[in-house]
């Protein structure tokens, strides 16, 4: 089942105690972050430590409610202009309490090699994320299968992976 509008913003919102999200790609296309990249790539920056959104007012209250969020990001170096853009954010998201880990593949063979973009929710539910090569995405899928094996790419993620306030240290992003 595809998950579109309400139903996927319902999915989002109705998690009862973890939403965790598996991330693959070097670049995401969202239309609606143009004109944010643009400047970025400009030279303007956020301050992370004064930085809000409904996003991370949204995190403040997952966590308030005994909610957590989390995911692995896996990234090679050099990091693209993208995943520069969003580790910007990504250090005020942290901040508010997702739990964001990265795992650097550079230097190493990726133990998730051809494992897409998925959410897990309360470990029962997987929605499958589809995206064209160039990070735009085409759909989200409900999987109707057995969530196991996603369960042990989280478990595999999370040990292969470092908390990203711990990755970011020295790194000239």
């Amino acid at each position: 089942m595809l998950l579109d509008g309400e139903a996927w913003t319902a999915r989002m919102q109705g998690f009862k105690r973890e939403a965790w999200r598996l991330e693959t790609l070097p670049w995401y296309r969202v239309p609606s972050e143009d004109g944010d990249i643009r400047e970025f790539l400009a030279g303007h920056r956020i301050d992370p430590a004064n930085y809000t959104s409904s996003y991370t007012e949204g995190l403040r209250k997952l966590r308030a409610e005994g909610k957590s969020k989390g995911r692995v990001h896996i990234v090679s170096r050099p990091l693209t202009d993208y995943l520069r853009f969003e580790f910007m954010y990504y250090a005020s998201h942290a901040a508010a309490g997702d739990d964001i880990r990265i795992m650097d593949v550079t230097d190493r063979e990726n133990p998730l090699a051809g494992i897409q973009d998925f959410w897990i929710l309360d470990k029962e539910e997987v929605v499958l994320m589809h995206y064209q090569p160039d990070g735009t995405q085409i759909s989200r899928e409900l999987y109707e299968g057995d969530v196991t094996p996603f369960l042990e790419y989280q478990r595999i993620a999370l040990a292969e992976s470092v908390p990203f306030e711990e990755y970011v240290k020295g790194l000239d992003v």
